[in-house]
């Protein structure tokens, strides 16, 4: 299993790359257009914001590990294993709850967001926002995982401070 999930760790990591590069091309013909043939376009700014917030949420939820995203783990270490299992459990436990509550009245919205379209490029905002969604589906797998490693036991626990310590 470990890897398949290598391998698609790496084409996730692809398809970050993918879509800076668009952001990035977007960027230069902007720069290009504007200041070397005095004619802005008003779709490069679009493409920019699309990718950087596809980048961002992709990279989120397939890309960054767990110990990637930034944390405030002092009292964490400051106390023992038994609290530390404790903590990681109930942090993950209240991003699932989180997440999943949220999930229906996310997808309403973004099902709305079908009849509204970008401005210049006239896309419709839920192909443009839908990646939320699968950044909330990505985060409620990963931490509804982590919470029945946490559930598991001592053992468990460790493997996954492990993983934070890498």
């Amino acid at each position: 299993m470990r890897p398949a999930l290598r391998w698609l760790r790496a084409r996730a990591d692809d398809v970050a790359v993918l879509l800076l590069t668009a952001m990035f091309v977007a960027f230069i013909v902007q720069i290009t257009s504007r200041y070397v043939f005095n004619h802005p376009l008003g779709w490069t700014l679009e493409v920019c914001v699309t990718m950087w917030l596809w980048a961002v949420m992709w990279g989120s939820a397939f890309c960054l590990s767990n110990d990637d995203h930034v944390r405030f783990d002092m009292l964490y270490h400051a106390v023992g294993q038994r609290t530390r299992r404790v903590f990681a459990g109930i942090c993950a436990l209240a991003i699932v709850i989180a997440l999943a509550s949220a999930l229906p009245a996310t997808w309403d919205f973004v099902s709305f967001l079908t009849i509204k379209k970008s401005a210049v490029l006239r896309i419709p905002l839920a192909y443009i926002f839908g990646i939320y969604l699968v950044f909330m589906v990505a985060a409620i797998a990963m931490y509804g995982h982590r919470l029945v490693r946490v559930l598991k036991g001592p053992a468990e626990t460790e493997d996954v401070e492990h993983e934070a310590a890498r």
